[in-house]
């Protein structure tokens, strides 16, 4: 399976082909509302706001796996994200990135990282994937959204 042939459910239960992600510039996120790193959710938005008519698309994927810091349900987390916030760009059903239940996607983007250890290691790890649907780089989730915007703008390029 690649990259546009991907499917998945958003927060308020929509589809999101990911077809129509071609030529575009991606930045997956897998996110929490409990998390030290929450606060990034700002920086995110920032990048979605500054980027996205230049072909920007932020995606976020809600993920309970990491010392349950994201315990809400979606309609939970979609509030949270949207008042403390102001998030707009998409975030998804909660899913699994590590273990046998690990969505396509994070399978896809372990594979194409030849340096990660089989396991995303905590939340708000950032993969920004080019127009070609492939992967071009992993961030560490320590690495705030802002620091982004080179690696960005090479990519839109």
């Amino acid at each position: 399976m690649t990259f546009y042939e991907l499917n998945y459910p958003l927060a308020n239960g929509q589809s999101y082909d990911f077809s129509q992600l071609k030529d575009k510039v991606v930045l997956i996120v897998n996110t929490a509302s409990k998390c030290g790193f929450t606060p990034q959710y700002k920086g995110l938005e920032a990048l979605h706001k500054k980027f996205k008519d230049q072909g920007l698309v932020i995606l976020g994927f809600p993920c309970d796996q990491f010392a349950h810091q994201e315990p809400g349900n979606e309609a939970d987390i979609m509030e949270f994200c949207e008042i403390n916030f102001g998030v707009t760009f998409p975030l998804f059903k909660k899913v699994n990135v590590n273990g046998k239940d690990s969505i396509e996607l994070y399978k896809l983007l372990k594979k194409q990282d030849k340096a990660l250890v089989k396991t995303i290691p905590w939340n708000f790890t950032k993969f920004l994937v080019g127009k070609d649907g492939k992967l071009i780089k992993r961030f560490a989730p320590t690495i705030e959204p802002e620091t982004l915007e080179k690696d960005i703008l090479a990519a839109l390029a």
